[in-house]
C-alpha cells in the first residue's frame, strides 16, 4: 500500500459500480446492509440525470479507489440559498487514519462555497463515536435541536395516496 496522497476526483456514469460497491461497504460498515436496494441502473440515473441528482467524489490510490462521497444540493428558505448535503462518506477501513476523509471534506466545503452555498450538512449515527469525533475536530457540530424525519415505503404510498389530483 502507497503513503502517496490519494486524488480526488469527481465520479461520472462510468464509475456506477464502483459507487455501488462503495454503497454496499458503507451499509456493511453502518450495520444496514439489509436496507440496500440501490441497483446499477438507480445511481446511473441518478448521475446521469439533468440536472443530476446525485454527484459524487471518488478518492484514488496506486491501489484504486479508496473512498467516496456522494453529495447534492438542497435549499435553505432562511438563507435563500441552497446548500451541499453529504449523504454518504466511506473511506476504506485499511485506508483510514490517513487524512482521505478530511481530503474528502475539504474539497466539499471548497465545492460548497464555488457554488455559494450557505451551509454544508450530513448526518451521522448515534453510535459513530469515531466519526462525530472526526466530525468535531474539523469544526463541525452536532444540531442537538432537530431530529431527522423520514417517511418511507408503505406509510409514503398511504399518504400519497391521500393527494387529490
Amino acid at each position: 500500500m502507497s503513503d502517496a496522497r490519494p486524488v480526488i476526483r469527481a465520479a461520472g456514469v462510468g464509475d456506477v459500480a464502483t459507487i455501488l460497491a462503495f454503497i454496499h461497504e458503507l451499509a456493511e460498515y453502518e450495520r444496514l446492509a439489509h436496507e440496500v436496494q440501490a441497483t446499477r441502473e438507480d445511481i446511473e440515473r441518478a448521475l446521469a440525470g439533468d440536472p443530476p441528482a446525485v454527484e459524487c467524489l471518488i478518492a484514488e490510490a496506486d491501489a484504486g479507489p479508496v473512498g467516496f462521497a456522494l453529495f447534492f444540493h438542497n435549499f435553505s428558505t432562511f438563507t435563500g440559498k441552497r446548500g451541499l448535503y453529504l449523504e454518504d462518506l466511506f473511506v476504506r477501513p485499511e485506508w483510514r487514519g490517513r487524512g482521505i476523509g478530511r481530503q474528502l471534506l475539504a474539497r466539499l466545503a471548497r465545492i460548497a462555497v464555488e457554488r455559494d452555498c450557505a451551509r454544508f450538512d450530513w448526518a451521522v449515527l448515534a453510535w459513530n463515536t469515531p466519526a462525530i469525533g472526526f466530525y468535531e475536530s474539523i469544526g463541525a457540530h452536532q444540531m442537538t435541536d432537530w431530529r431527522t424525519t423520514r417517511l418511507s415505503g408503505e406509510a409514503l404510498r398511504a399518504l400519497a395516496a391521500e393527494a387529490a389530483d
